[in-house]
């Protein structure tokens, strides 16, 4: 008997607690490259359960509808981004490269996650863009200006700067570089793998302390 066809008969009860978190992590993840790939609109259930070899019901059970199921794929990559963020409010100090490296640190988990950022959150029309800006925007780029003013106040960052503008400069220069990865990986050569992210890292650093910090 195939996988498949085995799912609905464990569905007809609770999952053991191993097999619960390894199939929402297997249906998450599908689901994240789905709909970063396709869009919400052209996404249903049926094809996401479809691709992760589950049971459409078994996405329902844990999920509920598909709305349920991007809010929680959006919010399995920007929670931990913004309790880091949160945390910075209570350290000593919040350098833009420490802001940056938490960006990128986001997209290298979830690579996909810039896209679907983009197509759901930022466009105009985005399915998930109203409940960003209600739940997540504070918490996220929305309390960077705040830090970045800390840090020029305390003299570490260039007398001239703009801490809104330069937090807008922060999440474009961390994660345009995974919007862009289609064409950046074969047409400049970026690499996307652990040396090649380490090497992001570094340019950024090096930009953000010759043009933004002092």
């Amino acid at each position: 008997m195939n996988r498949s066809a085995q799912l609905p008969e464990r569905a007809r009860g609770r999952p053991a607690d191993t097999d619960q978190q390894d199939l929402r992590k297997q249906i998450l993840d599908t689901a994240e490259v789905m709909f970063a790939e396709n869009g919400y609109a052209a996404t249903s259930i049926r094809h996401i359960a479809d691709r992760s070899g589950v049971n459409p019901a078994l996405v329902h059970y844990y999920f509920g509808q598909k709305k349920g199921l991007l809010q929680s794929v959006l919010e399995r990559a920007v929670e931990p981004l913004g309790n880091a963020i949160a945390g910075m409010k209570n350290a000593s100090g919040a350098a833009p490269e420490s802001i940056a490296g938490l960006l990128v640190a986001m997209a290298a988990a979830h690579p996909n996650m810039p896209r679907l950022l983009l197509r759901e959150v930022i466009l105009p029309g985005g399915e998930m863009q109203q409940y960003f800006v209600d739940n997540w925007a504070p918490r996220l780029g929305g309390a960077l200006p705040a830090l970045l003013d800390r840090e020029k106040a305390a003299g570490r960052m260039r007398a001239d700067s703009d801490p809104a503008v330069a937090a807008l400069l922060l999440i474009a220069i961390s994660i345009f570089p995974f919007v862009a990865r289609s064409l950046a990986e074969p047409v400049l050569g970026i690499r996307y793998d652990e040396p090649g992210i380490e090497v992001l890292k570094q340019q950024i650093t090096q930009l953000l302390r010759q043009g933004m910090t002092r």
